[in-house]
């Protein structure tokens, strides 16, 4: 049947559905009981979003940042700085559900990917530990039962350059198999004034494929198998000193200086005792997955599993600061191995029926050994190499959980689930004082560094949802969540590991080497509605947390020497708002908008046993933020045009270091991006023409003990052409 055109163009005038898995298992989004945002493919090649860190500016209370060391995520106020691998992050960043445990090799490239899901809150029943912030899962694009190809190449300022392609065959009725890969390239953000000839970060370079193939084994189970590989050669020395942002560091007040872009960009630090070298990071990581769905009738067996492998060899110039106004330049090596696997085996329920289930068994085992070097710190009393070897460091984590959900009536259900997880973690290495860069038993020294832990928590949520009107929901919830504890450098006195023992004398207490799991319990309520004849939608959600035993980590001086130490917080409060929704004025017509109000701040807290933060804002948390976007298609007869203008504006927030204790204020910003689309009617070709950061302002998104300063990305300009076979 044929639409009339006034009805035709109501129908394109709707704000489409999405279907999601955020609850495991196909629902749309709409009547989804869960505080989330959806990013589809279209929206995410329009937007030019090529990787996470990109994803953060357009969703409410999100913030994702690419910092030295690896993916800052934060969500509504809670974050983590622990990127070791004895760290553990406060949101889990899933590739098609396969939890990936380092925030190094997560800022990867975003190619052929069918949606991103980030779920806010704690997903402690179906998604695990270490998800008290919430989740975020990249979907990849599974093969499909016809023919599909395409090729795209873009260019840009600071050289930038990128090629992606795509292949997808039906072999025949049982195998489909999709091939994609994505190359990127663009020079260093930063300006060099050291006197060297050195390139900085803040570039990338980075190589990336995945095969996939679906197999149809019998009419009831399908087996989907993919495998992708990454090779990013970029530059770790992506920082500047805070200096650049900031005067009044030495006083321990910051102030924010409100220097240029251009001097907020160059790093003009001279070490007054080594010459910088040629920062490079080189990094390798790999990953294959089979997903199975077997179809028995009442109920559909899933299993999930993956193993994955990353390998990392670095080196940085580090700005150093070692005392209030006096900063070194140290050298630092890093070498790393790790690798991950992981399972899931899950029953789910099917059927209309008033009452559906799931539950499951999950395994991760994650095993790494790496090595820390630092040089030129001999003017505060080390020797020339100062070491870190480190491994094995092992985590293991198993859970059995399970979610239901009755409904009670045609609008009324509720919900309830729980997860049991077991966790053991430990470590071997140790602190080496050395001469030289291989260590010497005759000239050199060794603390051991030695721990293990065992845990388990058990995490619930309960939940109810009532269908208020056919386009409106209206959901409740009660939840909590756990992250991992762990262990800081140094030994139990009488320990005895890798040939080293733990005297007394060296040893430190109980208390100073581990720390306690983070815990939080949440409350929330919301409202998914859709209105104005399905032309506008709106997801309002209000949340409250208690948080106990947050982790903070930072480098302190421990035994006269610099150490990374992670403790607990005590406790903090996070209650906010968010709104997010779309408005299809017409069918050439579109806005859309997010809101979000945050007040998150300690409410006990000291970070040297003196000093009172209670009341303090948390690291990333703005007391409000406001993103609103419009696109306009141009109705024309020889061709589709179509121009979009986004703009974000976030109130002040604070980048803390508790070691040091400082605090630095990030002012308010407006952020801006546009795009303008172009395709010939009835042509396989298409132009896309964009600008990210119209305003051309940078500010810190990390800041860490030593005073490196991570600055935002300025402005950048491409233009990318597709072509689809």
């Amino acid at each position: 049947m044929s639409l009339s055109l006034p009805a035709a163009g109501l129908a394109l005038a709707q704000i489409q559905e999405v279907t999601v898995t955020a609850q495991r298992r196909p629902s749309p989004e709409s009547t989804t009981p869960v505080a989330m945002s959806v990013l589809q493919s279209d929206e995410l090649n329009q937007a030019g979003i090529d990787s996470p860190a990109a994803i953060g500016a357009r969703l409410p209370n999100v913030q994702l940042d690419n910092a030295a060391d690896g993916l800052h995520i934060t969500m509504r106020g809670v974050s983590s700085a622990d990127t070791t691998e004895k760290g553990d992050p406060s949101a889990a960043f899933l590739l098609d559900g396969v939890y990936i445990a380092r925030p190094q090799i997560q800022n990867l490239s975003f190619y052929d990917l069918e949606r991103v899901e980030v779920l806010r809150g704690p997903q402690g029943t179906l998604y695990g530990r270490n998800t008290t912030a919430g989740v975020v899962n990249v979907i990849s694009k599974a093969p499909v039962d016809q023919f599909e190809a395409w090729v795209a190449g873009e260019i840009g300022n600071y050289n930038s350059r990128k090629a992606s392609a795509m292949l997808n065959v039906p072999v025949n009725d049982m195998l489909a198999v999709r091939a994609a890969l994505s190359a990127n390239r663009h020079d260093s953000y930063l300006r060099n004034a050291q006197g060297t000839t050195n390139e900085l970060g803040k570039d990338r370079d980075d190589l990336s494929a995945r095969l996939s193939a679906r197999l149809r084994l019998n009419r009831d189970a399908t087996l989907l198998l993919r495998y992708d590989h990454s090779k990013v050669d970029d530059n770790n020395d992506s920082f500047v000193p805070d200096t650049n942002f900031y005067s009044g560091v030495a006083s321990g007040r910051p102030l924010w200086r409100g220097a240029g872009r251009d001097a907020q960009l160059t790093n003009a630090f001279v070490p007054p005792n080594a010459a910088p070298e040629q920062g490079y990071s080189h990094k390798t990581t790999s990953g294959i997955g089979a997903d199975l769905a077997w179809d028995l009738g009442p109920a559909t067996l899933y299993y999930l599993g993956a193993h994955r492998s990353y390998t990392h060899d670095a080196l940085a110039n580090f700005y150093y600061r070692v005392a209030p106004a006096i900063a070194l330049g140290v050298r630092q090596n890093f070498g790393g191995d790790y690798s991950q696997n992981s399972h899931e085996l899950r029953l789910a329920s099917n059927g209309d029926g008033a009452l559906s289930a799931q539950a499951g068994l999950y395994y991760f085992r994650e095993q790494s050994s790496q090595t820390y070097t630092f040089r030129d710190l001999q003017l505060i009393g080390l020797p020339p190499y100062y070491v870190f070897p480190h491994g094995p460091t092992v985590a293991d984590s198993k859970a059995v959980f399970g979610q239901a959900t009755y409904r009670m009536t045609d609008r009324l259900s509720l919900t309830a689930g729980a997860r049991y997880t077991a966790d053991k973690k430990s470590r071997v290495g140790s602190t080496n004082f050395q001469q030289g860069p291989v260590f010497n038993p005759a000239t050199d020294f060794a603390l051991l560094n030695a721990a293990s832990l065992r845990a388990h928590q058990t995490t619930w949520r309960l939940g109810a949802d009532y269908g208020l009107a056919p386009s409106t929901l209206l959901y409740a919830s009660a939840a909590t969540g756990y992250k991992a504890g762990g262990f800081n450098d140094g030994c139990l006195a009488g320990a005895v590991e890798a040939g080293l023992a733990c005297p007394g004398a060296l040893a430190v207490p109980a208390a100073t080497l581990l720390y306690q799991p983070e815990t939080v319990r949440s409350y929330e309520a919301g409202v998914k509605t859709r209105f104005w004849h399905d032309k506008a939608s709106l997801n309002l959600a209000a949340f409250h947390y208690d948080y106990r035993n947050l982790q903070l980590s930072g480098v302190a001086i421990v035994a006269g020497a610099p150490r990374f130490v992670t403790a607990n917080a005590g406790e903090a409060s996070v209650k906010g708002l968010e709104a997010e929704g779309r408005l299809a004025l017409t069918p050439h017509d579109r806005i859309s908008y997010a809101l979000a109000l945050l007040d998150a701040h300690y409410v006990r807290y000291s970070p040297d046993g003196v000093h009172d933060w209670s009341g303090h804002k948390l690291d990333r948390s703005p007391s409000h933020a406001f993103t609103l976007g419009y696109e306009h298609s141009f109705a024309l007869p020889a061709c589709e045009l179509a121009a979009g203008l986004r703009s974000r504006r976030s109130a002040a927030a604070i980048i803390a270091v508790p070691t040091q204790l400082l605090q630095y204020r990030v002012p308010a910003y407006t952020e801006s991006e546009a795009t303008l689309h172009y395709r010939p009617r009835g042509a396989q070709w298409s132009l896309l023409a964009r600008v990210k950061n119209i305003e051309n302002k940078v500010r810190p998104i990390a800041i860490d003990s030593f005073g490196m300063a991570v600055p935002s990305d300025p402005r950048t300009l491409d233009v990318r052409m597709d072509y689809r076979f």
